[in-house]
């Protein structure tokens, strides 16, 4: 087993410590006055951050010269997945109490939602196509349709801006994550011209 193979059995566990810290949180009451938004908005937070986190592995491979570092782009992504399922889930169950009225309601006066639901169904797409059979088949297009993952961030970016009502502090801070790492991805001859 390479270096790579033995920090991912440590790096997988690393990534679902937030969900352990909602569980708990959960469990002891520790969400304050609102717990079903506070829960939602921390799972979706924590999708951002990991979407974030997959996003800059790429820039650094190429600052570090690890190559090998590209193999914990799909488990970080995925997590991003997981976290905005269960961001999902927690709002149509907790927030919305599983009312499907209510959702269309939703849809139609808050286009934030319309906005993250098309952002975690991009994200979706790309993790089913994340397996390497699924690379193969789809061949050149693979590369294509994952670069939609910036279409997602951004989308997950607008849709929190959406949501913010005062305090765009995270905002900011996501919004310039996401920026620059769009930016690295631009050759510098294009950057400058």
């Amino acid at each position: 087993m390479d270096w790579i193979a033995k920090l991912k059995l440590v790096v997988f566990p690393l990534c679902l410590v937030p969900l352990a810290w909602l569980v708990n949180a959960v469990t002891t009451n520790q969400l304050g006055p609102d717990p079903a938004n506070t829960l939602t908005r921390d799972l979706g937070e924590w999708a951002l951050i990991f979407l974030c986190m997959s996003l800059a592995v790429t820039p650094a491979r190429k600052i570090t010269g690890i190559n090998k570092l590209i193999r914990f782009r799909r488990m970080i992504g995925l997590f991003s997945l997981f976290y905005a399922v269960l961001h999902v889930i927690a709002y149509l169950a907790f927030m919305l109490g599983w009312q499907w009225q209510t959702l269309l309601e939703d849809l139609y006066q808050r286009p934030y939602i319309i906005v993250g639901a098309i952002a975690i169904l991009i994200l979706s797409v790309l993790g089913v196509t994340s397996t390497k059979s699924m690379m193969r088949r789809l061949g050149k297009k693979w590369a294509k349709l994952h670069k939609l993952v910036y279409l997602a961030a951004g989308l997950a970016i607008l849709h929190f801006v959406w949501l913010s009502k005062s305090d765009y502090t995270e905002v900011v801070i996501f919004g310039s994550v996401v920026a620059g790492l769009m930016l690295f991805r631009i050759p510098i001859k294009k950057r400058l011209s």
